[in-house]
């Protein structure tokens, strides 16, 4: 992360899943979108309780609007700058995106995301999260109707294509 960078929209209780053939389950976490950067945080510093209370006044948002460029009080730069020194969080620039796309399921709203970072080849889908089964495994029973087009419009404006 940059230090002029600034963070354009954050979305917490992100489940992502592996599009691979034989990829099982998948992880939950947040996607921050900086003006340089498409992030997947799932090792935060961040305390469990503003965790609770952020994924609730999330559901409480899309269900008033489905826009999915909004912002969380008490997570700024400087802790996802922290968060992004763990190694398992991704950074990606979007010129590594290389196909991004959005579609509307029954279940719910999924981002559709395809990258290279080195020399790896990923593919995966986002869907936000709005309820949750803890046991046996964390696991969400209910995925929200969100609308992806202006997070996935922002991205596609800033990338350069070169070859």
């Amino acid at each position: 992360m940059e230090h002029d960078e600034k963070i354009q929209a954050h979305l917490v209780s992100v489940w992502r899943e592996s599009k691979k053939f034989f990829s099982v389950g998948g992880r939950e976490g947040m996607l921050v979108l900086t003006d340089k950067h498409l992030t997947y945080v799932h090792k935060t510093e961040s305390k469990m309780n503003w965790w609770k209370a952020i994924t609730q006044r999330q559901v409480i948002n899309f269900i008033k609007s489905k826009d999915t460029m909004i912002r969380h009080d008490g997570y700024d730069e400087k802790e996802l700058s922290n968060d992004l020194e763990n190694t398992k969080n991704i950074e990606l620039e979007f010129d590594n995106i290389k196909k991004i796309s959005f579609e509307e399921k029954t279940w719910g709203s999924a981002l559709y995301l395809e990258y290279e970072k080195g020399d790896k080849k990923e593919n995966y889908q986002y869907a936000i999260a709005q309820d949750w089964v803890k046991y046996p495994i964390k696991e969400p029973t209910k995925f929200m109707k969100v609308d992806w087009a202006p997070f996935v419009q922002y991205i596609k404006e800033r990338q350069k294509f070169t070859k």
